[in-house]
């Protein structure tokens, strides 16, 4: 890591009192969580079906177990990046985070300011009635029902209707930040920003990736991710490829004490 690069990123850190922060599967590997998209990542072929609406629709049975295998994480618990980014939520630093993750280690942490764009794996809702059922309560049904993934708390001829989804978006789906009303909440969130924070994600995949498009000129745009992104060379952003932990750590020291 240059030090004139992180000098420079702590500098406009420590200026800022309304930094937006995007987050991807960068901070959670860091506490122990695989990804996905990388070369060392769960999937190398077809993740598109494995994560479609199609496949659990078609597959249901087969679909909770790759996800309860692989998407939730019950036992992960935040790291320092979380945790700082916590600390700078209270401080009044952060004023949201904006986030690709579903394993909700940043609320764990103690941030409040969280948008879910991926949704969560801790809940799953009917597709008919929208009862909501939690993630303990599935693994629960799961092991004591045949038909598990379908409510029984409503009633309708197709029994597809009501089929019990996790929250969390799937290809070939919406969610509730998949809306108009939604993209133009993040929209100005991101335009009233004095700092974009961008952790862990190579910003590569849409819509996501078009958020640091909304921030006004000059704004900066810190990018702290050990891949590349497209945004690497474009005017106002600054790049540190290195561990997020290591490097918020090394920032927030400047201006507070050293983080337990």
């Amino acid at each position: 890591m240059e030090s004139s690069m992180l000098q420079t990123c702590t500098n406009l850190i420590k200026n800022a009192q309304n930094i937006v922060v995007l987050t991807g599967a960068g901070i959670s590997t860091e506490s122990g969580i695989k990804d996905f998209r990388s070369q060392t990542g769960l999937y190398q072929t077809s993740p598109e079906y494995i994560l479609s609406l199609d496949n659990f629709y078609h597959n249901p049975k087969g679909f909770y177990q790759f996800a309860f295998e692989n998407l939730y994480h019950p036992q992960a618990l935040p790291n320092t990046g979380h945790k700082i980014l916590a600390q700078w939520e209270k401080d009044g630093r952060v004023s949201h985070i904006i986030t690709q993750n579903i394993d909700a280690l940043h609320q764990k942490a103690g941030s409040k300011k969280v948008i879910e764009f991926h949704g969560t794996m801790k809940t799953a809702t009917c597709q008919n009635c929208r009862k909501s059922y939690t993630a303990e309560e599935m693994i629960i049904r799961r092991n004591t029902m045949d038909d598990f993934y379908i409510c029984d708390h409503c009633h309708t001829q197709n029994r597809k209707d009501r089929y019990i989804k996790p929250d969390v978006v799937l290809f070939g789906d919406t969610g509730e930040w998949f809306t108009i009303d939604g993209f133009n909440e993040i929209i100005n969130i991101i335009h009233q920003a004095d700092c974009i924070l961008v952790l862990g994600t190579s910003l590569k995949v849409t819509p996501f990736s078009t958020f640091p498009q909304y921030r006004r000129d000059d704004i900066p745009l810190i990018i702290v991710n050990k891949g590349d992104s497209p945004y690497d060379n474009t005017k106002d952003s600054y790049v540190i490829h290195d561990s997020i932990g290591e490097t918020l750590t090394k920032i927030n020291s400047s201006f507070h004490p050293p983080f337990a």
